[in-house]
């Protein structure tokens, strides 16, 4: 099968369905990850927060560790648009490698650069046959995630935790609290289904 996974920023695809992109390659398929955006970033006083080459580094050993071919923008940071250049990034993809999974960011996501994203991937993924959305941050929004697809990652969770450790910076700079939290994502979806670990998707069309 061959399968595109979307996330805005460098870390994204990691956190959110990491484990179920290992789980992918073990069983052979193709996965491509795209990430739309540089990904680096400043402060309102603009002082540097994340450099845009060293997330890529950290991007690209990540995916290495998961096994996906990682396929980068140069849309900024913070300012990703539903725009058609956009769809034409995420277009090519689906018609170059002949996608039949998409995984993305779910369209109630607070963050501006995540919702852009989720809805030009509706728009460019349309005639995907199957595609189901995932949530990386735990921000409070004012929709539900209705988590209603699992993904069983109890042999994968380790190679999940590695590929978020690869981006050591943002480690570093968040005390690990993105590994802790969805450690724990892991844990609890994974009891909802009987499983050690699991990631959990927001359908949006699954045909057989």
């Amino acid at each position: 099968m061959n399968i595109l996974a979307i996330g805005a920023h460098f870390d994204d695809i990691e956190l959110g369905c990491g484990g179920t992109i290992a789980r992918h390659v073990k069983k052979g398929d193709k996965v491509i990850a795209f990430v739309a955006s540089t990904s680096g970033y400043t402060g309102y006083n603009q002082q540097e927060i994340r450099n845009s080459e060293v997330a890529r580094w950290e991007g690209e050993a990540a995916m290495a560790i998961l096994g996906a071919t990682l396929v980068h923008g140069s849309f900024p940071t913070f300012s990703i648009e539903f725009c058609e250049a956009l769809n034409v990034e995420i277009v090519k993809l689906v018609e170059e490698h002949a996608i039949e999974l998409v995984y993305t960011h779910w369209t109630g996501d607070i963050h501006h650069d995540h919702q852009a994203v989720a809805r030009a991937s509706l728009h460019s993924c349309r005639h995907v046959p199957r595609m189901l959305m995932y949530r990386s941050n735990w921000y409070h929004s004012d929709k539900d995630f209705r988590g209603n697809f699992y993904v069983d990652i109890s042999e994968y969770w380790e190679l999940k935790s590695k590929a978020i450790e690869a981006h050591a910076t943002e480690v570093s700079r968040t005390c690990g609290t993105w590994i802790n939290f969805f450690h724990n994502e892991a844990v609890n979806a994974g009891q909802r289904i009987g499983v050690t670990y699991a990631e959990v998707f927001e359908m949006v069309k699954w045909l057989e």
